[in-house]
């Protein structure tokens, strides 16, 4: 079982290790001795720390991550301090050609947007581009979110330097303050004010929240939204148009669940749940066991 305890004597072992240690191959066998993938004593640890009791898991994990931290520096540290395994001068021969440039490819992001994009073209949407810097008639009131709005707080919302000063106080429309965008509904406001119906658009692209970045959770991601206007248009076209793109997008078999929710721009409104892809609903880390 492990605690603090055998952690510590974990340091001190590898200490007494490194130490012993004045060879190339010697520093290279305490390093696979404790950092190798398969078989290392820390890999092994980290094993032992996953089923630790929960409540005991995370102050475990931050020690076994500082003993891993500080194994690898030690060792680069001897290294450079005693020459051991460094490479002599007298091999390298300057005159070689360098290392040819690797070609790139397209970002996980832009491959995902296009693919969107194609697919809600094939239905008939038209995708829109937008300023990321928005005022607040288009990002907040137009929407129907007020002054006293929380979403429009200085602790949800990057506003940009000048409105944050004293002589740029929240005007009227044609003296809003501005800020990064908070969302893309923006672009249907700016796309209505000069297109009469129908109207048939998407509106993807990067949008801002004054977030803490850690897993799940990032100041700056990647949004879509749709609108469609005209005569005739019912909630069962939202329903159809969101069920072919995500078993497009997915899997044809993906399970699609709609629910009832409020939003201030929207009446009536709803929230969209698919099946977890991972599991096919049966529950795992993933989906949180929410199926």
């Amino acid at each position: 079982m492990t605690d603090a305890r055998a952690i510590t004597d974990l340091r001190t072992r590898f200490q007494a290790d490194l130490a012993q240690s004045t060879t190339s191959r010697e520093l290279q066998t305490v390093r696979d001795r404790y950092l190798g993938r398969k078989g290392g004593v820390i890999a092994a640890l980290m094993k032992e720390v996953a089923s630790a009791p929960a409540g005991e898991r995370p102050a475990l994990g931050r020690l076994a991550n500082e003993l891993k931290r500080d194994i690898d520096l030690a060792i680069r540290e001897r290294r450079t301090a005693t020459g051991v395994g460094g490479q002599a001068t007298s091999t390298v021969d300057v005159s070689l050609p360098g290392r040819g440039a690797v070609i790139g490819s397209r970002h996980p992001l832009t491959a995902l947007r296009e693919q969107i994009e194609t697919i809600f073209a094939r239905m008939g949407f038209t995708a829109l581009e937008g300023p990321e810097v928005e005022d607040e008639y288009h990002n907040f009131e137009a929407l129907n979110m007020p002054r006293d709005h929380p979403a429009r707080d200085m602790q949800d919302t990057l506003y940009l330097a000048e409105a944050l000063e004293p002589s740029a106080p929240p005007g009227p429309h044609n003296q809003p303050r501005t800020l990064l965008r908070t969302h893309t509904s923006g672009m249907q406001i700016r796309y209505m004010e000069e297109h009469e119906p129908p109207i048939r658009i998407i509106a993807p692209g990067p949008v801002y929240r004054r977030d803490n970045l850690d897993v799940t959770h990032t100041p700056m991601f990647h949004q879509i939204e749709g609108l469609l206007v005209g005569e005739g248009v019912t909630m069962s076209d939202l329903k159809g148009t969101l069920e072919a793109f995500l078993r497009e997008l997915f899997d044809p078999d993906t399970k699609v669940l709609f629910r009832p929710s409020f939003f201030p721009y929207t009446e009536p409104s709803a929230e969209v749940f698919i099946g977890c892809l991972f599991c096919d609903g049966a529950g795992c880390n993933v989906c949180k066991k929410t199926g």
